[in-house]
């Protein structure tokens, strides 16, 4: 599966959303929308929050599911959590 870039091949910057299509009338909209938060992510983020999410919030389901220690599944969640403070002081 592709994934959708968030930033310029050129310079870097968070790219913006400019145009929707709906593939089954056609319907075009244009304009400036920021990604989501979450877009900015890694993509393995994304599906640990996902997972995370499905599971309830039990990081003891998480170390289960990962085959890991709870220790190391809070770490991970953290990180993300740093990560997202970290794009969301960006914008």
């Amino acid at each position: 599966m592709k994934k959708l870039p968030v930033h310029c091949p050129s310079c870097s910057e968070t790219l913006k959303v400019s145009q929707l299509s709906c593939e089954n009338c056609e319907t075009l909209i244009s304009g400036s929308y920021d990604l989501p938060v979450m877009m900015n992510l890694p993509r393995e983020d994304q599906q640990f929050i996902l997972d995370f999410v499905l599971s309830g919030g039990s990081l003891k389901k998480m170390a289960t599911q990962l085959k890991k220690s709870y220790p190391t599944v809070r770490n991970m969640l953290d990180e993300v959590i740093e990560k997202l403070n970290l794009i969301k002081n960006e914008l």
